[in-house]
């Protein structure tokens, strides 16, 4: 694969770069004065009038303090002078927005995770009110954090309404508040800045107009909007507020453990696809200390030549563990394959860590972007396909042929963490060798373990793209 260009000066940070931080701050705007809000952008763009410049992909020399990015939904778009003929050369996904009925329907925000509950009215009138987000991640000191807050505020005062700070911290060890291990799996992406720590893996590097406006895409083409100025090293993401139900994941593994005959942890691993250290079950099926970082993303699923390893059937790692269903690999699946659908993540935790000692209801979860070139063929697919449903897996068999079983029967229900589960339908099966399922075991009636408590879909313009925004009220624009 020839390798990209990328002019990282022109890429805001976070698409190409996780920052390493122990806070964030995002906050959710509502345009009040287009007039106010351009010229706020065109200051934080490069850092004047006081404010902190937005952060590149270009690696500093010294790492700073702070990160700052931004992006804008179609209707923020519209709100600064971006036309309709123009946004509608946009991905379909994001014109119609997050807390649009379609697209909640299609990523299972339903019920207790439907627009109308979110936090914020984010929800409210489809979203036609959320306009920005504001990303401020901080790397150590909560003294910055707060100061560069309320320079924030102090700025956008007067143009724009806050609708809602969601604020954000890291776990000790990259943990999540289930008690996984985290950020340990994200696409190496062509032409992206090389990484301090590489973790090598089996599968291919991404295009990199999977990621990135204006650059060849797995499929062939090039995503590209109008106008020209908005397009080539821009990129898409959903921002999420996912409140995880900890206490009631803790219950589903005691509870469902026993009625599988198997340990708690065991269980844990199996719904994820590695235990809660991050050792992926493909290497370590039987549990132990913590693999080096470097070899726990080094696995595939399917090993047609070498059969000893082969895990077609799902018997080491569930076909419908988390991982496997956001990434599998080298697994026959449905449609294309995984790399067309990869996505980066860049979410923190957000609440207190959880005390089994003590349960309490205080809201916890993960909050961040979900970063991709295509929305609806990234993002939307992986949500509404390979996470809600059971039928993406083709028919195959591993090295013991038919009789010990199909891949097709050991697959059921939802993601355990993010289908929506209603406890009538859910399901989740444990495989093991038998012609056509016949001796796996599946567990059921089990509720959802994670709410959406806020979305928005999100466009994040490239350096040039936000200047030419800036200047969209001026009489050369």
């Amino acid at each position: 694969m020839t390798t990209a260009s990328i002019d990282y000066t022109d890429v805001q940070g976070t698409i190409l770069s996780g920052y390493r931080v122990e806070l964030a701050r995002h906050f959710i705007l509502s345009i009040t004065d287009a007039a106010g809000a351009r010229a706020f952008l065109a200051n934080l763009v490069d850092g004047t009038g006081g404010l902190p410049a937005v952060t590149t992909a270009a690696r500093p020399s010294v790492k700073p303090d702070l990160f700052v990015n931004i992006s804008f939904t179609a209707t923020g778009l519209a709100a600064l002078g971006v036309t309709a003929q123009e946004l509608a050369t946009f991905d379909p996904a994001f014109q119609r927005g997050a807390a649009n009925t379609q697209t909640a329907q299609t990523i299972g925000d339903v019920n207790e995770s439907a627009p109308a509950n979110w936090l914020g009215g984010l929800g409210a009138d489809g979203g036609a009110g959320v306009h920005v987000v504001l990303n401020l991640w901080v790397t150590e000191d909560p003294a910055v954090l707060e100061a560069t807050t309320q320079t924030l505020r102090a700025a956008f005062a007067g143009c724009m309404t806050e609708l809602l700070a969601a604020d954000a911290n890291a776990l000790p060890d990259n943990g999540v508040h289930f008690g996984y291990r985290d950020n340990i799996a994200q696409p190496t992406v062509l032409g992206a800045p090389r990484r301090k720590r590489p973790t090598p893996d089996d599968q291919p590097v991404v295009p990199t107009g999977e990621f990135l406006l204006g650059y060849p895409n797995a499929s062939g083409g090039t995503y590209s909007v109008q106008p020209a100025a908005l397009s080539t090293n821009s990129s898409y993401a959903a921002f999420r507020i996912l409140q995880q139900d900890v206490a009631g994941f803790e219950s589903f593994l005691t509870t469902y453990a026993a009625k599988a005959g198997i340990e708690p942890e065991l269980l844990a691993a199996k719904v994820c696809g590695r235990w809660r250290n991050g050792n992926p079950l493909e290497l370590v099926p039987e549990g132990g200390a913590c693999l080096p970082s470097h070899q726990l993303n080094d696995f595939t699923y399917v090993q047609p030549s070498d059969p000893a390893n082969d895990d077609t059937l799902g018997l080491k790692c569930p076909i419908g563990s988390h991982i496997r269903r956001n990434n599998p690999r080298s697994e026959a699946v449905v449609g294309t394959d995984a790399t067309h659908h990869r996505i980066v993540r860049r979410a923190m935790p957000y609440g207190p860590a959880y005390d089994p000692a003590r349960p309490d209801d205080t809201p916890r979860g993960l909050v961040g972007y979900f970063i991709n070139a295509s929305l609806f063929n990234q993002f939307e697919f992986l949500q509404g396909q390979w996470n809600q449903l059971s039928t993406f897996v083709k028919a195959a068999t591993g090295p013991g042929g038919t009789n010990a079983g199909n891949a097709v029967w050991n697959i059921s229900g939802e993601d355990v963490f993010l289908g929506v589960n209603d406890p009538g339908a859910s399901s989740f099966t444990l495989a093991a060798l038998g012609k056509n399922g016949a001796n796996n075991t599946t567990i059921t009636g089990f509720s959802r373990m994670i709410q959406t408590a806020g979305s928005v879909y999100c466009f994040l313009p490239s350096m040039t793209g936000l200047r030419y925004l800036a200047a969209l009220g001026s009489p050369a624009a």
